[in-house]
């Protein structure tokens, strides 16, 4: 990645969430679930793996097992099987059953709406806790994937030179009516416009705000 731009004022930054929000008022994720369990397996089976490929393995699999218990039920060897497609998938194969075991002895099996008791779940990470507070509970966390990391550093909305240097920039730099959905303003900006190898800066909305100084003609 190239070096950090400048971080933006608050005005500038305004201006950008605007923008994001008259495009999309209501951003979603675009990982497929039908209740906050199956969320937060989606969630830890995406580490390393894209979405598209997680949910085309989920979708036979959360017709079977949508509960801890059904997913204890229905056991590793076949969960494993389910997921083979997706990368790492024997160890987060273990880490979604015992997740489900502590879900169903400690929790009865209902998951916990903080941050602590997530991440104290196998597999499931700050970055993951975060998108199940901000997508399930509607809690203004911000989880820091790559495409926030880039985005943050190359617009100036929230340069870092780590990920919780980036979340903490998010955090202190988006204004407060906009903290909400703008993890999803920036994951699917980084994901289908502010792309690795190739931005699509000549179609970008926020061009004319945004700080990179190797902006494709």
């Amino acid at each position: 990645m190239s070096k950090p731009s400048k971080q933006l004022d608050y005005h500038t930054i305004r201006a950008i969430m605007e923008r994001f929000q008259e495009a999309d008022p209501e951003p979603e994720g675009e990982l497929e679930h039908v209740n906050v369990y199956t969320l937060v397996v989606a969630v830890a089976l995406s580490a390393q793996a894209t979405d598209v490929g997680v949910n085309k393995a989920t979708r036979a699999l959360f017709k079977v097992a949508d509960t801890p218990q059904k997913m204890l039920d229905l056991g590793l060897e076949e969960l494993t099987e389910h997921i083979k497609t997706i990368g790492l998938f024997r160890q987060k194969a273990k880490n979604v059953m015992k997740l489900s075991q502590i879900l169903v002895d400690e929790y009865d099996g209902i998951v916990p709406n903080s941050r602590a008791a997530l991440q104290s779940l196998p597999g499931v990470g700050r970055k993951t806790a975060n998108v199940v507070l901000n997508m399930w509970w509607q809690q203004p966390a911000q989880a820091v994937d790559t495409h926030i990391f880039r985005v943050g550093n190359r617009t100036g909305i929230a340069p870092g030179k780590t990920v919780d240097a980036v979340e903490r920039a998010v955090e202190d730099n988006i204004p407060a009516d906009f903290q909400l959905h703008a993890h999803h303003w920036l994951i699917l900006h980084g994901r289908y416009h502010c792309k690795a190898r190739k931005p699509q800066c000549r179609t970008c909305i926020i061009r004319d705000l945004c700080e990179y100084k190797d902006k494709t003609e």
